[in-house]
């Protein structure tokens, strides 16, 4: 437990805290609903490090590309497929 005494391990506990949250809704969020990686049915060998590898890459991807709902951006590319590649290709 924290006193009062301690602000500055307080602030640090919120902020590690913070950033925690800020990964989860991030990253493991997204992949989460938008790629359904808890329905996934990959549970094998290391076919489910490559395919938790890919999804985070497409999402990477998506991200530098100044995509900020990737969701919307999946749509996006997959309306045509030539986006897909030149974005491929640009990383």
């Amino acid at each position: 437990m924290m006193s009062p005494a301690c602000p500055r391990a307080a602030g640090g506990l919120a902020a590690w805290v913070r950033g925690h949250w800020h990964i989860e809704n991030k990253l493991h969020w997204v992949r989460d609903v938008t790629y359904q990686e808890d329905k996934s049915l990959v549970r094998t060998g290391n076919a489910l490090r490559v395919m938790t590898t890919l999804r985070s890459l497409a999402i990477s991807l998506l991200r530098l590309d100044g995509h900020p709902n990737i969701a919307a951006a999946n749509r996006h590319h997959a309306r045509d497929p030539q986006r897909t590649l030149k974005l491929l290709q640009a990383a």
